[in-house]
């Protein structure tokens, strides 16, 4: 997919640092410009994971057919990101106690760098080349007077990431916390967080519980996936109850996000290829519904929330419905959709593609201001 930009054209290098690879990337006019470059993160060893963040950034700029105007790049928070400073990251142990990250590539670069969290990172590059300009289109060529300009992108991998935009505009609170969705509490398991359930360990731990194994016995999601679809040998009831447990936590987070921000959700991450498995079980929590004291029940989520990967529900969410309103003391009337609803599906492209697209977005606009 191509983009373009007015203006000059800046090369800026990015890098997707996540827990299990570091990917490295350099893009110029919303286009990657060289072949990914993957690294080993050394999440527990300090100097040998800046020294290829280093080596990373100084092997993209080898292949560069000119110098990078700067680099912008995800990394998992928390973080004090207007400054640089990684803090103490959970699946990064290395940056315990806090590491000048940025600061200190600036200093062996010499050019500008900017980090941001790699969920903020994914949803802003949805919300302005994904997802969010898709939906809208096909609202458009359906006649629809709808339109949609706020985005919850979810990254489902090592962690559970939420980033939030908002017309545009990513939304990274005063503490460079906003959307910290993996602290919201655990349905399922009450004492914990999202997380426990909600990423690749949470999967394989739930499953060993289930099955009675023991964590080494256990395999990568995709297995645990695999034996739940019967495509594997193993204990299919125990795995399919295992994303069926992932689908009530992730469906009960979702909730509380589309309440407090009412937007389109993207799920990107590998753990997004099990949507089948685990969407039964979310959209049921997102359609359940609160009990009353005078004996009612009110809708857990005040919009409806369509399955977007669903044809027929898909086709339903882009219809709407109309309604024409005369306006009283005039000749005129005025249509509107008045039917309340979101729509929650599947990034149709790699998640560290649009990271990278999020991180040059992000480099672009600070390089202007």
């Amino acid at each position: 997919m191509e983009y373009s930009v007015a203006g000059s054209e800046p090369i800026i290098m990015t890098l997707d640092a996540g827990g299990t690879n570091f990917i490295f990337s350099a893009i110029q006019q919303y286009n990657e410009v060289i072949e990914p470059i993957r690294l080993t993160p050394h999440k527990d060893d300090l100097e040998k994971c800046l020294g290829n963040i280093i080596r990373g950034f100084e092997q993209v700029q080898s292949q560069l057919k000119a110098p990078a105007a700067a680099i912008s790049f995800a990394f998992p928070g928390p973080a004090d990101y207007p400054n640089g400073i990684i803090g103490d990251l959970p699946n990064l142990n290395a940056f315990r106690g806090g590491v000048a990250l940025g600061p200190i590539l600036q200093a062996h670069f010499n050019i500008p760098v900017f980090i941001n969290n790699d969920a903020n990172l994914f949803a802003y590059g949805e919300a302005l080349f994904g997802f969010l300009p898709t939906m809208n289109e096909s609202l458009k060529k359906a006649h629809s007077p709808k339109r949609f300009r706020h985005l919850i992108g979810i990254t489902l991998g090592t962690g559970f990431g939420v980033g939030l935009v908002a017309n545009n505009q990513l939304i990274t609170g005063d503490n460079s916390s906003g959307g910290e969705g993996w602290l919201l509490r655990n349905r399922v398991d009450p004492a914990y967080n999202v997380e426990e359930h909600l990423s690749g360990a949470g999967i394989q731990r739930s499953y060993a519980q289930k099955a009675a194994l023991n964590i080494a016995e256990v395999g990568m999601p995709k297995d645990i996936g695999d034996i739940a679809k019967g495509l594997s040998a193993g204990n299919r009831a125990a795995a399919i109850a295992t994303y069926d447990d992932f689908g009530l936590v992730l469906g009960e987070a979702l909730a509380t996000l589309i309440t407090l921000f009412d937007g389109l959700v993207v799920l990107g991450g590998g753990i997004a290829g099990a949507f089948d498995l685990f969407a039964p079980s979310m959209f049921a929590a997102l359609h359940s519904k609160f009990k009353l004291h005078h004996d009612g029940e009110i809708n857990r989520v005040i919009q409806h929330v369509f399955n977007l990967e669903d044809a027929k529900d898909k086709a339903i969410f882009l219809k709407g419905k109309r309604k024409t309103l005369s306006i009283p003391g005039t000749d005129r009337s005025i249509t509107y959709d008045y039917f309340q609803r979101t729509g929650v599906g599947c990034s149709k492209h790699s998640t560290s593609h649009m990271i990278g697209l999020g991180a040059y977005a992000l480099a672009l606009q600070q390089l202007r201001e």
